[in-house]
């Protein structure tokens, strides 16, 4: 059966994962090395700041937390604006990712720290934002752990807005990274494969999920994974949606994939849990309602995405 592109939907399933909101205009094509002192110089330019896997929020007049800082207002957080990463510009004008100075200890009473993961599970900011701090957070622990040329072990400079790495030494030039993850839901008509890792939070199943190697395809790594981690054997793989994921700078990229196979194998250095589970008692799962207070993962995660889907699929 041939693909047409007017069959899909008019919005894409990544589009209503979490993180996925972002609405700034990257401009990648014209970023310069000046691009952020233009930035800075424009009286329009709002800046997130963040300080170890934490965003920086401001109490607004009413319930809501504010993520933007204007250039001079940021002054007093000590941020390291020469390091600045310009993510491109909103509708109100430039947008930078910055390291904040001052730790979340040291904050007045009107700025709150808090981690990345508790921002976008408790939906504290609105998607755009969210998208917007996802973007900058991967760079800034990009470039964090980065600072040294791969080649010659020479400090590099940061260029081009914050998307490059240029070595003064060697010449050679140093490109932001995102790791590829894949995150598959294996399914039958009837039920689905969920494990448990032991990190997770109590009664959580989730898909299951691996790196993507070098050389390797999504399908592949989906079928590997699955088999390393649970002894099941896969056949057809189907790319569903992905999500950028910024721990630290991760794509998960989501795939439906059909068992060969029910026995499952699983490998307990991985994994706490893996059991197949029926599509009524994982809609419980869902709703909060399992008897034994299992639970899937929040609905920012794309995991949760999938599982939905799947259960709606009947």
């Amino acid at each position: 059966m041939s693909f047409s592109l007017f069959d899909a939907p008019l919005r894409e399933p990544s589009q209503f994962v979490g993180f996925a909101g972002n609405t700034i205009d990257r401009q990648s094509e014209s970023r310069a090395d000046d691009s952020v002192d233009k930035a800075l110089a424009d009286p329009t330019t709002r800046l997130l700041l963040m300080n170890g896997g934490r965003l920086y929020l401001k109490l607004g007049n009413g319930s809501g937390l504010d993520p933007w800082f204007g250039a001079s207002e940021s002054q007093s957080f000590n941020p390291s604006l020469d390091q600045s990463v310009l993510l491109g510009f909103s509708d109100q004008g430039p947008v930078l990712a910055v390291v904040a100075g001052v730790d979340a200890e040291q904050l007045p009473e009107t700025v709150k720290a808090i981690d990345y993961r508790s921002v976008y599970m408790q939906g504290l900011i609105d998607e755009a934002a969210a998208g917007a701090m996802a973007q900058g957070a991967a760079l800034l622990a990009w470039h964090a752990s980065h600072r040294f040329c791969s080649k010659c072990g020479t400090q590099s400079q940061m260029r081009a807005g914050g998307y490059k790495r240029h070595c003064p030494n060697c010449g050679t030039e140093h490109f932001p990274r995102t790791d590829p993850v894949a995150i598959m839901l294996t399914a039958t008509r009837e039920k689905c494969l969920l494990g448990r890792g032991r990190h997770f939070a109590p009664g959580m199943y989730s898909a299951l999920a691996g790196f993507i190697e070098p050389g390797e395809t999504i399908e592949a790594a989906v079928r590997r994974e699955t088999l390393e981690e649970a002894g099941i054997r896969l056949g057809r793989v189907v790319y569903h949606a992905s999500q950028p994921w910024p721990f630290p700078y991760s794509l998960m990229i989501g795939c439906f994939g059909e068992p060969l196979n029910e026995d499952i194998q699983a490998d307990l250095n991985e994994l706490e849990d893996c059991r197949w589970f029926g599509r009524d008692e994982v809609r419980l799962m869902l709703a909060r309602e399992h008897a034994d207070n299992l639970v899937t993962p929040p609905k920012g995660a794309i995991a949760h995405h999938l599982i939905r889907a799947w259960v709606d699929s009947e």
